[in-house]
């Protein structure tokens, strides 16, 4: 706890708690500290990284290659470490945004304790504490009000309300909640976990993974291998001890070990371990793109979400609008004001009453000491127009409860002097600098400024044309003001009330400032055929004008609704939903039923905020996306922030997630073909009990030359194609014609081979000769794959796909190359024979892919006639 303030605070009676008895509070929990977890440790992540599926067949494969010491065969277990700590390093970083997540701001605030106002920590506060609330602070913890000296609060964080709210005696305040004018003295009635924000913020800090529909795909694939790789891996080896003789002849002579390397070869070729570290590393530089963008990804798997959105959510203050009030003009009131008696000139008679003269009125009105953001905003418009503070006499200030405020302003003397000027014209004007010189003379006039509807019930006479003006105007998105006035002086300021006889002068029109990139950020969406809805806690008309001017439904009339009509049943909102453009009035709790209710019609939805009142549906939405001056809170749950709080980078993030989805498509195509031939040729060992047709390091060599290298590079290609559903079925149905034209190539050379040239594969040498052809066979076919997973060809494709066949080919030249990955050439009648072998590999690949659409269309068939929907 700090010395007393050095700030002046009013003379208040109470003295606040005694320093015992906030210990006692503090002691028994009362305090408003808030205990900060994440539902996920540190060893909880680790663990979850390090033990998972696909490391546990790699390590498992891993060493029982290096049990066999032929560790030159068991480079394939780098892959672990690396894919782990992608993992680790990502989670980590989630769980360090959600511990440090605080809708509260942290810093010091002034209590009255023991007679004195002190400066006590955020988490100091108890319950029952005198707290002071000034202006610029946001509240600490939920109170109700003591005494209040003018106290306004911008609660949009909370409400969604952009309008500020002036709060009386005994009115309750929340934690959250920002002060922008005035001041207050409040006593805490809830403390710690039993606040409004912190309420909040526990709902929000559950952890939720983003669900991936690539690594759902990928997940797919690893669970079904799983069923085949540990019955595979022990046939394999029983199938590989028979070729060598049997357990005896295997023991005594070590056989064991080349029989195990032979059995890993087939198990390693069935994981695609590639894809899992392709697929993480993908998501990352994605994120590292969009992080020169302003756009900061805190959940590597969202990126591949953008890619799948279909509705969008959007809160119009902070996305569509910069939350900002702007001045547009004051408009006369066609022939009503001219009515009005003016100010006498020199020679006694009247002079017309000037727009100027009016102007300078609002300026006047608008000059509190405390203006709210409307009056601030009028300030600074009219500012720049050159007005400057002119004669009051007396003042109302602005109350939410009257909606109205009040100056009482001074007669203007006789014109002459420094008060007129001659216009080239010839005639007389006022000039705002010269009102601002005008002295006060006797007698005075009162000008009031508010909202029309209070202002007007007042007022004797029919004023339903200007009513009307304002509801036209209202309906455009304006922020619509009525000054009026009263040739009489305001009799009593302390219990004021508006002069019957006023007569409405001037509307002042002021709008939220939308964003310059709104219009082009939603046009872009609706040619990309995302669904794009305004939520906000605003009014629904006002929110409606504001989506027509941005033309969020193109040339179609927005459709906007009262949240307050809608309906609690999800499924009965989802109907509801599909014929409305821009609600208004949402409460927080109805903005995540909102997204809920989208959920039940499949759609992948993406909501965007920067209030806490956003915060449950961000985290509700498959992708929520914070503005970069959200609060705390939001920002911590949303998966993409938008750094410099640009709508405009939203485009950017959604072709980002785009070209991760479809290039990923295509390696996973690429790497699913080793796993169906791996899955094919270790099944056709086992059934004809023959030696493994080549080596782990053999597929170590041929898979990155042909699919991980090449995969990396097509992964960050350029590729704008939208997403389509059905991810795994198509990649499914791409792999399977190269894979079994590989397997069919592989297999029928180990065959046949061998008889053909009479060689004995139970001797090391003709062994190792129909593994250097069954790898040069695999390699040309890694080659067709990559070519018809790359296409077209007719660009740096092409290039890319003969690079890459050009080195696995001069790699066989390099000596040390080829020893370490046991490549041998073919020389004699052996390359004559493998020239053959590649031929007919290459009539197999391309029957394949001519038989592969025949077949789906006549399964297709089959299947529909059985009543299966596919």
């Amino acid at each position: 706890m700090s010395a007393t303030a050095a700030v002046e605070m009013p003379e208040i009676s109470e003295t606040g708690l005694t320093v015992k008895e906030v210990s006692q509070r503090i002691e028994s929990g009362q305090s408003n500290a808030v205990k900060t977890s994440t539902s996920r440790s540190v060893k909880d992540i680790v663990r979850a990284n390090v033990f998972t599926l696909f490391n546990g067949i790699i390590f498992v494969a891993m060493v029982m290659v290096l049990v066999t010491g032929s560790w030159r065969d068991a480079v394939f277990g780098f892959v672990i470490i690396i894919n782990t700590g992608i993992g680790i390093f990502t989670e980590l970083k989630a769980k360090r945004t959600l511990d440090k997540l605080s809708i509260l701001v942290a810093s010091d605030f002034l209590v009255r304790r023991d007679g004195e106002d002190v400066e006590v920590p955020h988490n100091e506060i108890v319950l029952g504490d005198l707290l002071w609330i000034r202006s610029g602070e946001q509240v600490p913890a939920d109170g109700q009000i003591i005494q209040t000296w003018g106290l306004e609060l911008d609660e949009s964080m909370l409400t969604g309300e952009s309008r500020t709210v002036r709060h009386k005696v005994g009115e309750q305040v929340y934690s959250g909640a920002t002060a922008v004018s005035g001041m207050a003295l409040v006593k805490v009635n809830a403390v710690g976990s039993h606040s409004y924000a912190a309420t909040l913020t526990a709902q929000a800090k559950v952890y939720k993974k983003t669900v991936s529909d690539l690594n759902k795909g990928i997940n797919t694939i690893l669970k079904f291998m799983t069923f085949l790789v540990v019955p595979l891996c022990i046939l394999l080896i029983l199938s590989q001890i028979h070729t060598v003789g049997g357990w005896d002849a295997a023991l005594s002579t070590g056989e064991w070990r080349q029989a195990v390397v032979s059995a890993v070869a087939g198990v390693v070729g069935m994981i695609p371990e590639g894809l899992v570290l392709l697929t993480s590393l993908n998501f990352a530089v994605a994120a590292m793109r969009l992080a020169r963008h302003n756009t900061l990804v805190q959940e590597l798997e969202s990126v591949e979400t953008l890619a799948r959105v279909d509705a969008l959510n959007l809160d119009k203050t902070g996305t569509i609008t910069d939350g900002g009030i702007a001045f547009n003009q004051l408009i006369m009131l066609g022939s009503r004001w001219q009515e009005l008696p003016a100010q006498p000139t020199e020679g006694g008679s009247f002079e017309t009453l000037t727009e100027q003269v009016a102007t300078q009125a609002l300026y006047d009105c608008c000059n509190e000491e405390q203006p709210n953001g409307t009056g601030q905003a009028v300030l600074a418009g009219l500012k720049a127009q050159g007005y400057e503070p002119g004669q009051v006499e007396s003042r109302v200030p602005f109350s939410s409860a009257r909606k109205w405020s009040a100056v009482v302003k001074p007669i203007l003397p006789p014109a002459g002097g420094d008060s007129r000027s001659e216009s080239e014209g010839g005639h007389t004007e006022i000039t705002p600098s010269h009102l601002a010189m005008t002295a006060p003379a006797s007698g005075g006039e009162t000008w009031y400024m508010g909202a029309p509807e209070v202002i007007i019930s007042a007022l004797d006479g029919d004023y339903s044309d200007v009513l009307q003006q304002v509801n036209d105007y209202a309906n455009d998105g304006n922020r619509v003001l009525l000054v009026a006035r009263s040739t009489t002086s305001l009799a009593d300021t302390d219990n004021p009330q508006i002069d019957p006889q006023a007569k409405p002068v001037a509307l002042v029109l002021c709008s939220e400032k939308i964003r310059e990139d709104a219009e082009q950020t939603l046009a872009w969406f609706r040619e990309q055929g995302v669904r794009c809805r305004v939520i906000s806690g605003d009014n629904p008309v006002t929110v409606g004008a504001i989506a027509r001017k941005v033309r969020l439904t193109g040339e179609h009339e927005p459709r906007f609704m009262d949240a307050r009509e809608l309906p609690e049943d999800v499924n009965e909102l989802a109907r509801v939903l599909e014929n409305v453009d821009v609600l208004g009035r949402v409460l927080p709790n109805q903005k995540k039923a909102i997204v809920q209710a989208l959920h039940t019609q499949n759609h992948v939805v993406a909501m965007t905020g920067d209030g806490v009142n956003d915060a449950l549906a961000i985290k509700e939405a498959d992708l929520g996306i914070a503005m970069g001056n959200a609060a705390p809170a939001t920002k911590a749950v949303a998966q993409v922030v938008l750094v410099d709080s640009k709508f405009s980078h939203l485009p950017d993030v959604v072709a980002r997630g785009r070209q991760v989805m479809a290039n990923m498509e295509r390696v996973a195509s690429l790497f699913l073909v080793k796993t169906v031939y791996s899955a094919l040729i270790s099944l056709g060992v086992v059934l004809t009990q023959i030696p493994y047709p080549y080596l782990p390091r053999h597929i170590t060599y041929i898979g990155a030359l042909t699919i991980g290298m090449p995969a990396f590079i097509l992964a960050l290609a350029p590729n704008t194609r939208r997403y389509i559903p059905g991810f795994l079925k198509r990649v499914v149905t791409f792999a399977l014609p190269g894979g079994i034209a590989t397997a069919l190539s592989v297999l029928l050379t180990a065959w046949f081979l061998p008889g053909i040239m009479g060689w004995d594969v139970t001797k090391n040498v003709d062994l190792s000769a129909l593994r250097a052809t069954s790898a040069i066979i695999l390699f040309l076919m890694g080659v067709f794959v990559l070519a018809r997973v790359a296409q077209p060809l007719n660009s740096w494709r092409g290039i890319l796909v003969a690079a890459f066949a050009a080195a696995g080919v001069i790699g066989a030249f390099i000596p040390f190359n080829a020893n370490f990955f046991a490549l041998i050439l073919p020389t004699g009648t052996t390359l004559v024979a493998t020239l053959i072998a590649l031929g007919g590999s290459a009539l197999i690949f391309v029957i394949c892919l001519w038989l592969a659409p025949l077949v789906g269309k006549v399964s297709g068939k089959l299947l529909r006639q059985h009543g299966f929907n596919i």
